[in-house]
């Protein structure tokens, strides 16, 4: 009995690492694999409401894209591109959601600048970037700046860019995650990954 007691114990304080996990630099972290799933976690709207990842992910087979925030041009950029193939994206059965810490207020800032279609949300205290072990320290200077922008919920914590395909039940069937914040996935990669899954089934 108290053997098992341990295990569970150990089990647990696991489990919260790995929910907790901020590595020390974007080169150090230990993203989600292909044929895990992503864990289910609260997120909000750009109206504040709340939904489950679960919820949204059940709707239909997701690209998840993980972003810095809307104060990044390079982020901006690249959700602008994913727009313009959003179209494409969707006839191929798959929807777009888009991730960041910022705060709902900000979601719409950046919904209206750069006029996007799909949807944002935001993960202003990162459970879920963590979770996924997408989370980094932030440069010092970038403190203040997230905290302002996450409505004083980021404690200082950068996610590295990504991009993940997900099933309808959250697996992972495929990932893109780069420590350099300036290099994305294009969209016509993009495209391509998704045709060659279609493939593949």
């Amino acid at each position: 009995m108290k053997k098992q007691f341990i295990l569970l114990a150990l089990i647990a304080v696991i489990g919260f690492q790995s929910q907790a996990q901020v590595a020390e630099k974007a080169e150090d972290i230990s993203p989600l694999l292909i044929g895990e799933v992503i864990p289910d976690i609260l997120l909000k709207s750009e109206d504040a409401s709340e939904y489950s990842t679960s919820s949204i992910l059940s709707e239909k087979p997701t690209i998840m894209l993980f972003y810095r925030g809307g104060w990044c041009p390079y982020c901006n950029a690249h959700l602008a591109e994913i727009q313009e193939a959003e179209n494409e994206i969707m006839e191929l059965g798959y929807q777009i959601v888009a991730i960041s810490p910022d705060k709902p207020e900000n979601l719409k800032i950046t919904d209206d600048k750069n006029k996007i279609n799909y949807s944002l949300y935001s993960d202003s205290e990162g459970k879920l970037i963590k979770s996924i072990g997408i989370a980094f320290k932030a440069p010092e200077r970038y403190g203040q700046m997230l905290s302002k922008n996450s409505g004083g919920l980021n404690e200082g914590f950068l996610p590295v860019p990504s991009i993940f395909i997900v099933d309808t039940s959250g697996k992972i069937l495929f990932e893109y995650i780069n420590p350099d914040y300036k290099n994305r996935l294009s969209s016509s990669l993009l495209l391509a990954v998704l045709k060659n899954l279609d493939n593949s089934k």
